[in-house]
């Protein structure tokens, strides 16, 4: 530590320029981490990722359709019902709305506002874990009677009511209709892509629940399916499969056949798989990010390369005293790898700050998304970008970026003859 402090001190122009490298390139490559973290990590009300499996779409075939030709896209309720809703193994199944729908809001003889309206059943507050600021959400019984109540959002009920609190029973108009207050939670980012919205309502209060299309098979519902652990995972893939061998034999007698395309997915490859007719490679889709890091520490690693070699340059002497008097290759080549690690560990810091920053400050910019129909700008908070996983990426890269950018040059000094070395030359 010492010795590396007192050569970033002996070389400032070379030194500076090799930490503000190292920072850029933990930066950059950080920034994609975090791009992708967000889409699997838990935070509120999606804290519970690790135990998710989704249905987002299915895949339906006729006989008399031809071989190669199928309907894709969400299901209607009574299929997910069927499908997944019946099954014993998950701790609790919801079926929603595939996607939020702008609708206006307002009070009687007030101007409206567009807000995304998702539609849901009563399980949904209990798979996801919102934070209630006043009241509570809609209940099996006022979803069983399709009554017109709403879950709405603190910065909604403000906009309506003017305030976020005593506000639950109080009534507005949702599309022209008159809605009931049943609760107010705090908002929601649009990150969390499955429960985000900024008004829930039940589907029952609608005619969506009813609507469907290729003889009641396919809709405008997704589901979500919680597991108690992840240890569940298969027992749920089982079980949904051999219902779905019982379904297809029911619609079978109508020539219909639903394409299962291994799903339920969980947390990871739902967030890669937003098409209905096609199942993503998870492992191919992981090797490809796996090379996008390779490339983002090479080329900052070549250039870093070459400034280790020209501080090892004026240490040529010294290295060649050090074997002189008993040092192996080993121990020259493995105190200049941790004093270069110790000057990427505090470019890496930089970087690793630099990164989180830049994240929650342009967030808009990084994570924009095109499900939130009124355009709601993204809204991040350090719990979802910074987690255990984090840390140990960052610290992983300044390790790999170290060996990649210190290992060639600190071999070749440590091979380097001593007689030719006390001279202070390199060969």
């Amino acid at each position: 530590m010492i010795q590396a402090l007192a050569q970033l001190r002996q070389q400032p122009i070379i030194s500076a320029v090799s930490i503000i490298g190292t920072a850029l390139a933990i930066f950059l490559i950080m920034l994609v981490v975090m791009m992708q973290q967000v889409k699997t990590a838990p935070f509120a009300p999606e804290s519970n990722r690790d135990r998710f499996l989704h249905v987002k779409y299915m895949s339906l075939t006729n006989k008399s359709w031809g071989e190669s030709s199928s309907s894709n896209g969400p299901m209607s309720v009574q299929t997910a019902k069927e499908l997944y809703a019946s099954l014993k193994t998950p701790e609790a199944v919801t079926i929603y709305m595939c996607f939020t729908e702008a609708t206006p809001v307002c009070l009687p003889g007030q101007p409206s506002k567009s807000v995304d309206k998702l539609e849901t059943d009563a399980q949904f507050w209990k798979v996801f874990d919102f934070q209630f600021i006043d009241g509570k959400p809609f209940d099996q019984a006022a979803f069983d009677a399709g009554q017109p109540v709403a879950v709405i959002t603190r910065s909604v009920s403000r906009a309506l009511f003017g305030t976020a609190e005593g506000v639950s029973g109080r009534e507005f108009l949702l599309n022209h209709a008159s809605y009931r207050v049943a609760g107010v939670v705090e908002d929601v980012s649009t990150l969390a892509n499955i429960a985000y919205a900024q008004i829930w309502i039940p589907y029952t209060s609608t005619r969506v629940g009813t609507t469907s299309w290729t003889d009641g098979h396919m809709g405008y519902m997704s589901c979500t399916l919680l597991a108690k652990s992840r240890e569940d995972f298969d027992a749920i893939r089982e079980e949904s499969f051999r219902r779905l061998e019982e379904y297809n034999k029911v619609i079978g007698e109508d020539g219909y056949y639903i394409i299962h395309r291994n799903r339920p997915y969980d947390q990871e490859k739902a967030s890669i798989n937003g098409s209905a007719n096609r199942e993503f490679d998870v492992a191919r889709e992981n090797r490809s990010r796996l090379i996008l890091y390779l490339i983002l520490l090479i080329v900052p690693a070549i250039n870093l390369g070459s400034m280790t070699q020209s501080r090892l340059r004026q240490r040529v002497s010294e290295i060649g005293v050090r074997r002189a008097f008993g040092s192996t290759r080993m121990e020259i080549m493995g105190q200049i790898l941790m004093e270069n690690m110790v000057v990427t560990l505090m470019a890496g810091f930089w970087g690793f700050l630099m990164s989180v920053a830049f994240a929650y400050l342009g967030s808009e910019l990084l994570f924009s998304v095109g499900y939130s129909s009124t355009y709601v700008v993204p809204r991040t908070d350090m719990s979802m970008l910074l987690h255990a996983s984090t840390f140990g990426w960052a610290l992983l890269f300044c390790f790999i970026l170290n060996l990649l950018s210190t290992g060639l040059p600190a071999w070749m000094a440590s091979r380097i003859n001593i007689v030719t070395a006390m001279r202070g030359k390199l060969h």
